[in-house]
């Protein structure tokens, strides 16, 4: 950097070209421009499982509130997981949208993922490939997600934000182009209980977490009950689980846990499910191989620790009459050269793309298992 540019003027600079490069990105609607606006409110989102929620995108009920404990409470207000789909010729695509918190990234990750919304579309094919992302600067605003796309009629999909609540969400699209809702599908979804790396920590956009990668990849539901730093399987949370009516279960709470806990509560959870679930299979996931383990003991004796509790929960139940389990071992989670999490714990883009790998063939063997 030149001597004579102070670091302020150069960070000002590069902040106000960085913006210029990306100016549609949080354009009010132009001034002449007619855009018919539809509240997805009007025919739902994928990934809620109840409809008595104190605000329309909360993951938990009403009711749960007093009943989990609170910081579980708190992070069941984000919009994980949850997707809105629709069908328009439109070659410009706009969110009128609005987040609870003020607080649009973390330190190790980006707000559009925490934030941001995702757009995906399907091909002739039936497969979702990637379209765009919004890049939130602030709480609330209309902007146009995308502009220029090829002419024709197909399927879309938005992704909510991660790590935050969604006040509202509107899709706009020009007057006389075409738009219909399509309503969330009526199957069973498979539904992830875990922690943070459930929960989508530190994915780049919405649509990355291992959940809604699988849900692409498999054409399923998903719901994503991931809580960062509270997935200890807990029997209050249990009781919500087994409310729900998915095709598969996926318990994936061994990061939050040491081996005291997973031996207190794993065999316990896993009855708890089973028996208001007899039928439903469960998909049992070790906790993620720490990426510098090889060099704190520390780190390599709580994976040995809680894992070999998790595996003596497995050995308990596995008998148990009518029991569908997959058991998914810890070290596959991730690549052998530990370099896709972002901090050493939460994975990258790239380490959830191994991870959905990884659960792959065990949800596709409980699926069939569950027909």
């Amino acid at each position: 950097m030149p001597h004579s540019i102070s670091r302020r003027k150069f960070l000002a600079a590069a902040s106000a070209t960085a913006f210029t490069l990306n100016p549609r990105l949080w354009a009010q609607q132009p001034a002449g421009d007619q855009i018919a606006w539809h509240d997805v409110r009007d025919w739902g989102v994928e990934g809620k499982g109840w409809d008595e929620t104190t605000k329309y995108f909360d993951r938990l009920p009403s009711r749960a509130e007093g009943k989990v404990r609170g910081a579980v409470w708190s992070l069941s207000r984000h919009s994980a997981g949850m997707s809105v789909r629709f069908r328009t010729n439109a070659t410009s695509i706009w969110a009128d949208y609005k987040v609870t918190s003020s607080n649009l990234s973390m330190p190790h990750m980006p707000a559009t993922g925490v934030s941001g919304l995702d757009l995906y579309a399907q091909t002739e094919e039936g497969e979702w490939r990637w379209v765009s992302v919004v890049k939130p600067t602030k709480q609330e605003a209309k902007v146009n997600v995308i502009s220029g796309l090829l002419p024709g009629e197909r399927n879309y999909m938005i992704y909510l934000p991660l790590y935050n609540g969604t006040e509202h969400l509107k899709i706009g699209v020009p007057d006389g182009t075409s738009f219909t809702p399509i309503e969330p599908r009526k199957e069973a979804p498979v539904v992830f209980y875990g922690t943070s790396i459930t929960h989508g920590a530190c994915a780049s956009r919405p649509g990355m977490p291992h959940p809604s990668i699988l849900g692409r990849r498999l054409n399923v539901p998903i719901i994503n009950l991931g809580f960062s730093g509270n997935g200890k399987m807990e029997p209050e949370v249990g009781d919500f689980l087994t409310e729900l009516d998915p095709s598969v279960y996926v318990l994936d709470c061994l990061p939050n846990m040491n081996g005291s806990e997973v031996s207190a509560r794993a065999e316990k959870l896993i009855r708890q499910i089973h028996k208001a679930r007899p039928k439903t299979p469960i998909v049992l996931v070790e906790d993620r191989t720490y990426a510098n383990t090889p060099f704190i003991p520390a780190k390599q004796k709580r994976h040995e620790e809680s894992r070999k509790a998790f595996r003596q929960a497995y050995e308990n139940v596995k008998s148990l009459e009518g029991i569908s389990l997959q058991y998914v071992d810890g070290e596959t989670l991730l690549g052998k050269d530990r370099d896709d999490t972002t901090d050493g714990s939460h994975p990258s883009d790239l380490g959830f793309y191994r991870q959905a790998n990884a659960l792959e063939p065990a949800i596709k063997q409980a699926l069939a298992e569950s027909k």
